[in-house]
């Protein structure tokens, strides 16, 4: 091979078609990727910019496969599965590749020896692929004590993320060359298939069954034990795994939400996650779709079993009584299939929460005000509510039946909702009215009172 770079001893340019043995299914996954990685334009750049590298229209982005570095230190016999180049005038980024596929996950001791070996030979990252989630490429799924991590950035692209980043480039024609767009193409017609070692989150940690049953039972978990941890990272991983899936179906990115705090710290974001599981055994999530009218709330509770969606309205304030804000959000939901679907209203003050079916309010609406007379409803929460019993507990049941719950919540809801905007207000219509000034004859008037 000629033309590598300095810190390469060895290593193969990625080939999109590549000759390897049938038992080398990381190998040949990796280098289809990275070959489309360093060929489409629009993937490489999307992919990058998610990891806060930015290639210009000049920069030159070079990838490569069983990579050799020439300083390896203790770890000789260590060669990572790719090395990924982004070169721009005189200054080059750099970035050692870890790929799994399968049910193969990546290890502590695994990342930190590639880091430990990045910051040997002078690269600046390491990136990792696997069938494992992370909420943000900066949050990565394996958590890791070496003091290294902080100099050399550690990043992760889960395999389906790669997917639905490829599958939005080419639903929005963003990719405009043709070659490009067919190539883009067949990299995500391989990776969907089964022979490519790619997989879709399905299921809950081995955790799960003991620890619904101990939690539906009356029993409590503590916020530091193992099963709690278990649970809360399947979670996050099943929360990135339902933005993707509603990302491919909508051709839009759906986002999780997360406070500013949580995506510059995920052990804050665990914990937070913890102690809402131990003190109410809830797990929540909150996802972004963009110009919808409220983010979409996911909530498993697991003493009750069941799965809830919703999103929250402010009340118009054009309309004074309860019944005519009410028969706003109603018209709305018009269409909506009125099954397992509920109606929340938030009152003033500290008055609690009324809630009703939204057939039973379709029926009789003075059902929401008949004994609140004198208060007027502040805002609605608009519910999808999913009794799940066995399921529940079920690893691979409990993450199907909330990613069937998701499509059919943004089908009945959330496609028909509209937040309540003010109107722009109106210029009087009697033009006698005495407010109706005119500003420059009131100033002319000044004017000559001023000469007098």
């Amino acid at each position: 091979m000629t033309h590598l770079p300095a810190i390469l001893k060895r290593g193969e340019r990625a080939r999109l078609f590549p000759v390897l043995a049938d038992t080398s299914k990381e190998g040949r996954t990796l280098s289809i990727f990275l070959s489309c990685l360093q060929n489409v334009d629009e993937l490489g750049r999307a992919l990058l910019a998610s990891i806060d590298v930015r290639p210009g229209a000049r920069s030159r982005i070079e990838c490569f496969t069983e990579v050799g570095l020439h300083k390896c230190g203790a770890k000789a016999n260590l060669r990572p599965d790719g090395l990924i180049l982004v070169t721009t005038g005189a200054k080059t980024w750099s970035a050692l590749v870890e790929a799994k596929v399968g049910n193969s996950d990546l290890t502590t001791d695994q990342i930190d020896s590639y880091v430990e070996l990045a910051k040997l030979n002078g690269i600046d990252a390491v990136v990792t692929l696997s069938n494992q989630f992370a909420p943000l490429p900066a949050h990565h799924p394996v958590q890791g004590t070496s003091a290294v991590r902080k100099r050399i950035a550690l990043n992760h692209w889960s395999w389906m993320y790669v997917v639905t980043e490829a599958t939005l480039l080419l639903n929005n024609g963003d990719v405009e060359d043709k070659e490009q767009r067919t190539i883009l193409q067949e990299m995500n017609r391989f990776l969907l298939h089964q022979s490519s070692g790619v997989k879709d989150f399905d299921q809950m940690p081995s955790v799960w069954p003991e620890l619904v049953s101990k939690l539906q039972a009356g029993g409590t978990v503590a916020s530091n034990s193992v099963e709690a941890n278990g649970a809360i990272g399947a979670w996050h991983q099943a929360a990135r795994h339902l933005s993707y899936v509603l990302s491919r179906q909508l051709s839009t990115d759906v986002e999780v939400r997360m406070s500013r705090s949580h995506a510059a710290d995920p052990a804050a974001r665990q914990k937070a996650a913890l102690q809402t599981l131990a003190a109410d055994a809830l797990l929540e999530t909150t996802l972004i779709v963009p110009n919808a009218a409220a983010d979409i709330r996911i909530a498993a509770d697991l003493r009750k079993r069941s799965v809830t969606l919703s999103m929250r309205l402010r009340a118009p304030d054009d309309v004074k009584s309860t019944k005519a804000r009410l028969n706003w959000l109603l018209r709305q939901l018009v269409k909506s299939d009125t099954k397992n679907l509920h109606v929340r209203l938030i009152w003033p003050g500290k008055t609690p929460t009324s809630q009703h079916s939204l057939e039973a309010l379709r029926t009789d609406i003075s059902l929401a005000f008949a004994n609140r007379p004198d208060q007027t409803v502040t805002s609605f929460e608009v519910l999808l509510v999913k009794d799940l019993g066995v399921r529940f507990g079920q690893r691979k049941n409990f993450i199907g039946d909330v990613e069937a719950a998701l499509p059919d919540f943004y089908e009945q809801v959330t496609q028909y909702l509209k937040a309540w905007q003010a109107k722009a207000p109106k210029l009087p219509s009697d033009k006698s009215d005495p407010s109706n000034v005119d500003v420059a004859a009131l100033r002319e008037d000044l004017e000559i009172q001023a000469q007098d």
